[in-house]
């Protein structure tokens, strides 16, 4: 199974452990990613406020590189990157004179048929729950997960359209695919703040108290992300929040494909597991899965 591959910037950088662990995965899986040459950011968050046409246009190029590279689909692990290629693909599809001004910035034309994944749904629903279960060498039995899919992966569900937008499943399926035992929770699509992280701090450390002390109620041994600014946001965060909880515990902030690549037999070391600020390895070794 061939598809291009989008990285985005932050897995080129802070959140290299996860692309690491999604070549690794992807690799077992027989998915073999073809990196979109020379791409560029998604224009995402800073440049979708500041001006729709140029982060639209960044976009364009982006899925118009896909589009030479002759590959149907493109998987984007960073659920910004995805919702961000979707949208502008969208809006072009749904504003000619809007496609023709972005192809007038890129000075090339757009076809704008490239099917966009998001890493977890490529998973889920195009490589599937029993591909996944057949590649198991170490069933996870015994480690207590709670999924966490965040904002930006299922919403909003009119351009993401993929799983429940509040009570989405994929996530949880992989996870029990590879037999681990998956506790529900209430806040599964609750926002971590990562996008407020440096101009309301105080805001930020209560959505992040919030989401960890659950998850610490639910007795989970880590909480399992789709999103690298997720897994920054909730990682680095909890220091203080220990210190203002005055509790001595702290909770493991874990890639859904470190997981997969546990459970495929992979090392931690290979997967970025020995790279977070809370480190997985302890609880990992306490479980017998490191």
């Amino acid at each position: 199974m061939k598809v291009s591959y989008y990285p985005g910037c932050s897995l080129e950088g802070t959140a290299g452990s996860y692309d690491a662990s999604v070549r690794h995965v992807c690799r077992t899986l027989g998915v073999d990613l073809h990196e979109t040459p020379e791409w560029a950011c998604c224009g995402s968050s800073p440049a979708l406020k500041m001006n729709r046409l140029l982060s639209a246009s960044l976009a364009a190029q982006n899925l118009r590189m896909v589009e030479q590279q002759g590959r149907s689909d493109v998987v984007a692990p960073c659920p910004f990157c995805f919702r961000r290629l979707k949208s502008a693909q969208d809006e072009m599809k749904n504003d000619p004179v809007f496609k023709a001004k972005v192809e007038e910035v890129i000075e090339a034309p757009v076809r704008g048929d490239v099917n966009v994944h998001n890493l977890l749904g490529f998973i889920h629903g195009e490589v599937g729950i029993g591909a996944v279960a057949e590649r198991v060498k170490k069933p996870l039995s015994g480690l207590r997960l709670i999924p966490y899919y965040g904002c930006y992966v299922v919403k909003p569900a009119n351009v993401t359209r993929f799983d429940d937008p509040e009570n989405p499943t994929s996530l949880d399926d992989l996870l029990r695919g590879v037999g681990a035992e998956v506790l529900d929770w209430d806040l599964k699509t609750e926002c971590c703040g990562a996008g407020l992280s440096l101009s309301k701090t105080d805001m930020v450390s209560d959505l992040c108290g919030r989401i960890t002390r659950e998850a610490e109620y639910q007795q989970a041994d880590a909480i399992v992300v789709v999103c690298q600014l997720c897994q920054a946001n909730l990682d680095m965060r909890q220091g203080g929040i220990q210190r203002l909880d005055k509790r001595t515990t702290q909770i493991p902030i874990v890639y859904f494909t470190q997981v997969l690549g546990l459970a495929f037999g992979i090392s931690p070391k290979e997967l970025g597991l020995d790279r977070h600020i809370v480190a997985p390895l302890r609880v990992l070794k306490q479980k017998g899965f490191a």
